[in-house]
């Protein structure tokens, strides 16, 4: 039977930084995340609803009327 050793490396979280610097970085990296936001939805908004169709994203929430066929022949039936 082979015999095989493992050795678990362990390093300090790198996500973490001591001390009050921690809420720092924490603040600086919610603001960044949060700007990245910001321009996506602005550089969506700059979109037209046919590149919008290409890059497979759904267009905006808009009212719209679906009229089926045969409506007016159902609601006539109807009175």
């Amino acid at each position: 039977m082979a015999h095989t050793e493992t050795q678990t490396i362990v390093s300090a979280p790198t996500s973490q930084v001591p001390g009050p610097m921690n809420i720092i970085a924490t603040s600086v990296a919610g603001l960044q995340a949060w700007r990245r936001a910001v321009v996506g939805r602005q550089r969506l908004a700059e979109l037209t609803p046919d590149q919008l169709r290409d890059i497979g994203h759904t267009e905006a929430n808009r009212p719209v009327l679906q009229i089926k066929a045969g409506l007016i022949t159902n609601l006539m039936s109807m009175r």
